[in-house]
């Protein structure tokens, strides 16, 4: 039988997020954070609302998964994100410990990997979940920008 709940299933939603951040006027970066196979937070990026550099959508999700579980370790959740996280994020998921993270498109010039930072050693790591998808509404975001100016 086929789990319902398998990784496109939430980085589905995790687009969802994403398009909430376009329809904002943000950098169209969508997040959740799942425990046994249960949402517990759901972000998208705030930076340009909150005239805030660190409001990217993993950093509101890491934020609201740990007030949700009471406690600052993220040791038995996966983070969906529709961008592969930058080394800022990826440094607070290194401290969160998290114990997945699935993107879905790579940054290839601001991504943690690109830009050479490490993960928790326990972390694991799955990219390219609806790649197109996750990088469609990033490419559509920025085409859009730059017809506007």
């Amino acid at each position: 039988m086929l789990d319902p709940f398998d990784d496109s299933y939430f980085m589905k939603k995790a687009l969802q997020e994403a398009e909430l951040a376009f329809e904002k006027d943000e950098v169209p970066v969508g997040a959740v954070i799942v425990v046994e196979d249960k949402i517990i937070a759901r972000a998208h990026n705030l930076t340009e609302l909150l005239n805030d550099v660190t409001a990217h959508a993993e950093m509101q999700a890491i934020t609201a998964a740990a007030n949700f579980l009471g406690g600052k370790y993220l040791k038995e959740c996966t983070l969906y994100v529709t961008l592969e996280p930058c080394q800022m994020c990826a440094g607070a998921l290194y401290w969160s410990q998290i114990k997945r993270i699935v993107y879905g498109t790579v940054d290839e010039r601001r991504g943690f990997t690109a830009m050479g930072t490490k993960l928790h050693p326990k972390t694991t790591i799955t990219g390219g979940v609806l790649e197109k998808e996750c990088a469609e509404i990033i490419t559509r975001f920025f085409i859009e920008k730059r017809n506007l100016n």
